[in-house]
């Protein structure tokens, strides 16, 4: 898996400190000069140590993982340790020597190993990255395993789920993959980012059975509304950074990350609580939403939801792998038509 060595190291992919995830638009890389291109041939762990050297020179994070990395794409592995040592000290061809320094010349610009090879591993899935889409997190594996964990109870055969905010549909196309009779609605407000996730619906077979709609639910509450029918399971990774935070998110984040996947507005709420206002109108009874948030958020989630939406109940706040309060859970407990 690309990224499995990476969990002690955000900087490497620009995970969120703190809690965090990004402003319309995509900033581009900022103008960085290549090394000159050796003048002799050189071998993969000559190029390994000498890009390694460049990226620390330059205050790139994760140096040494990141040339790694790169160099282990190029030559078509995952990982340098899965290649042959005698592979390691044979000399690179022109063309990959070439590929090599205009690959590692934009992680040099802090562009994110994900977006600097276009792939990134997702729990059992190998899912295309590109920017501005925001990259999935290790958080939202752990998001994934409380939804598929409680699936087994709330779907019965050909069920839905509703996913808010779905990126490259890391999400979606993990829960599909998971549980063949699932069916997905998946939004955006990001073109880009519906784009991707149909094609990484199309790359694992799903997309029969995804709906990918690029709908603002800020803006679009009336179209998702008519499009959502009864969903068993809403769930979310959304934009739940403070907005004073952002400024301190690393530059591979500022630079190259959609800001409107991070930026949850004064208190990070803003699209949390437009969620949970729409949520009993979209869920079956007793479905439930499933969110990944900031620590600080849960308390301040149940608080508000008890007093304005009456028909949803604050189940539990579940902790991530680094014991951080992350994920909550709620419950419709809408009226049923014979009780009113």
């Amino acid at each position: 898996m690309w990224r499995r060595a990476l969990r002690g190291g955000p900087a490497f992919i620009g995970l969120r400190s703190g809690g965090t995830k990004a402003p319309w638009g995509f900033h581009g890389p900022r103008a960085c000069s290549a090394p000159a291109l050796p003048a002799d041939r050189i071998t993969v762990l000559q190029a390994v140590d000498f890009w390694t050297k460049q990226f620390e020179g330059k205050g790139v994070s994760e140096p040494e993982l990141s040339s790694r990395y790169i160099t282990a794409y190029l030559l078509g592995a995952k990982t340098m340790e899965s290649l042959e040592q005698q592979r390691l000290k044979e000399f690179l061809s022109k063309e990959e020597t070439d590929r090599l320094w205009e690959l590692c010349t934009r992680r040099l610009s802090r562009m994110p190993v994900q977006y600097v090879i276009g792939e990134w591993d997702f729990r059992d899935l190998t899912l295309k990255m590109r920017p501005p889409v925001f990259i999935p997190r290790p958080e939202t594996e752990e998001l994934v395993e409380l939804v598929l964990t409680d699936l087994q109870r709330l779907l019965g055969c050909g069920d839905t789920v509703l996913e808010v905010g779905c990126g490259s549909g890391a999400i979606s196309v993990s829960l599909l993959k998971s549980r063949p009779q699932l069916k997905a609605l998946a939004l955006d407000r990001s073109q880009e980012a519906v784009d991707l996730t149909r094609e990484n619906a199309l790359r694992y077979g799903v997309q029969d059975r995804l709906q990918v709609h690029n709908i603002d639910v800020m803006k679009d509450a009336d179209t998702l509304l008519g499009l959502s029918g009864s969903a068993a399971v809403l769930v979310s990774n959304p934009p739940y950074l403070f907005s004073q935070d952002v400024a301190t998110l690393q530059p591979e984040i500022l630079r190259f990350e959609d800001r409107s996947a991070l930026d949850g507005g004064e208190d990070g709420l803003n699209v949390i609580k437009q969620i949970l206002t729409l949520a009993p109108r979209i869920l079956q009874n007793q479905g439930r939403v499933y969110l990944e948030v900031d620590p600080r958020h849960p308390p301040l989630i149940q608080q508000w939801v008890e007093v304005n939406v009456d028909s949803l109940q604050y189940i539990e706040t579940r902790n991530d792998i680094c014991s951080r309060p992350r994920f909550c859970i709620l419950q419709n407990e809408a009226r049923k038509p014979d009780q009113d």
